[in-house]
């Protein structure tokens, strides 16, 4: 089985094209240790008008989500981000939980 998680983060005004051209260009060591981490059919949507970022995964059962923060890997991609983007104190990406209300059935 798998699970389907949806969350928001906050861009910081003006830096759009520049969150973009990153993820263009992402890590591959992170593509490949979300994959490894059993993460699949990832999506990033912005709304340009609130500047909200929407993200969407798919994740294993069995995934190893919870090692990534503690991956050199990983924390090299939130420093390199953190300046475009609302984080904490560790660069890790502020991130609201959604709650799915419909899906298709």
């Amino acid at each position: 089985m798998s699970e389907r998680l949806a969350f928001r983060m906050n861009l910081f005004p003006g830096h759009a094209a520049e969150y973009e051209k990153r993820h263009d260009e992402i890590f591959p060591e992170l593509a490949d240790a979300l994959k490894q981490a059993g993460v699949s059919d990832y999506t990033i949507w912005h709304d340009p008008e609130s500047n909200h970022l929407f993200g969407i995964l798919t994740r294993t059962d069995d995934h190893a989500m919870g090692a990534l923060p503690d991956t050199e890997i990983m924390k090299r991609w939130w420093a390199h981000m953190a300046d475009i983007m609302e984080t904490d104190e560790n660069n890790v990406p502020t991130q609201i939980p959604l709650k799915q209300v419909f899906r298709l059935p």
